[in-house]
């Protein structure tokens, strides 16, 4: 809730607050490594591989936006504090709107805070997969692809199919994006379990009332770590895409599909031309999911350590959404709802999402 009256205390808040982000986010080491990438990207031999070089652009870009929002925000405040004490005090009210877009904007920033992880600032993999119930959980596995896609327009970031099958009739037997912006691992990694859908069903003729699930995966897109993975234990196959579609998707592609034997983990990508780069990018896949793994055993051996209870975790039923008999959207872990579920399932999740991270 944005405050109704402007004060000089008011405005001294908001710059401990924002002194503090800086200081939380690190900011002026932010500032070195993009000077210090720049004069990277500068060399004559940065392009010569290829790979390396977009990354580094990416992380680049990504620093440079966060840097330049905060240095914004510091002016904006700085122009706000000057116009305060200077303007006559029946005047100061005026600023109001000045204050509140900027409180607005910190607070949006300010959840970064919470993102510390090893790989929080990471882009990722996302994906649904259809639960048991044929049609209904495919046409379910669909609706929340387009919650996500609204979702990543809505925050401005940039994502592309990288896989995908189709339902029998409808929908979607399983969909995976690539999504890039800032802190995305951190602020999706909480979006992992089981999504559960009541609804009346548009596909059988006595419109009865229908219960369906949909899977969603989270995985950063991560170069260094460190996980061993022996030949012997994989189970490699090239298959000829289905024609996956979609946004910028390669529809003649050959998709690579990898199954680790000792987990019985499976990945797939289609999303280049060459079969070495989509071998190239699932054994990526699969490197974080085994991580993954791994990090959530120490999890629970640590929670078991200390005698907590063990909330909704990976691949949990997380969240539901409920069109029928009445409406409701209700995260179980944190107990955030929403009596619209169109707005939800239109990309409204900030609410959700932000609560999650502050578990």
């Amino acid at each position: 809730m944005h405050t109704k009256e402007l004060s000089l205390k008011k405005i001294k808040q908001l710059r401990q607050t924002l002194d503090g982000l800086v200081k939380a986010l690190d900011i002026p080491s932010k500032e070195q490594q993009v000077v210090e990438l720049e004069l990277d990207s500068a060399d004559t031999d940065f392009w010569s591989d290829q790979a390396r070089a977009k990354e580094v652009m990416q992380t680049l870009e990504k620093l440079k936006k966060e840097v330049s929002s905060i240095k914004q925000l510091e002016t904006d405040l700085s122009s706000l504090e000057e116009l305060y004490d200077s303007v006559q005090k029946h005047e100061r009210q005026l600023l109001l709107p000045d204050f509140q877009s900027i409180e607005r904007r910190l607070q949006e920033f300010e959840i970064r805070k919470y993102l510390s992880g090893r790989f929080d600032t990471a882009d990722v993999f996302l994906s649904i997969h259809a639960g048991q119930g044929g049609t209904e959980a495919n046409d379910w596995t669909a609706m929340l692809a387009r919650m996500y896609e609204r979702y990543f327009e809505r925050k401005g970031w940039k994502f592309t199919v990288t896989h995908k099958v189709a339902g029998s009739e409808t929908g979607y037997g399983s969909i995976e994006y690539k999504v890039f912006g800032e802190y995305l691992f951190g602020l999706l990694k909480r979006e992992q379990g089981a999504h559960r859908l009541v609804r009346l069903s548009p596909f059988n003729s006595a419109n009865l009332r229908q219960t369906s699930f949909a899977g969603v995966e989270i995985v950063p897109i991560i170069d260094d770590v460190e996980v061993d993975i022996k030949d012997s234990d994989l189970e490699i196959k090239a298959v000829r895409s289905g024609g996956a579609g979609g946004q910028h998707v390669n529809k003649t592609s050959s998709a690579v599909q990898i199954r680790h034997i000792p987990t019985g983990i499976t990945v797939h990508n289609s999303e280049q031309r060459s079969q070495a780069q989509n071998k190239q990018t699932a054994l990526k896949i699969l490197k974080a999911k085994l991580w993954l793994l791994e990090e959530q055993k120490r999890e629970d051996e640590l929670r078991q350590a200390r005698g907590e209870h063990k909330i909704a975790g990976w691949g949990n039923q997380i969240r539901n959404y409920i069109l029928h008999p009445y409406k409701l959207v209700k995260d179980l872990r944190t107990n955030v709802e929403s009596h619209n579920p169109d707005e939800v399932l239109d990309g409204d999740l900030d609410m959700f999402i932000e609560a999650e991270v502050r578990l």
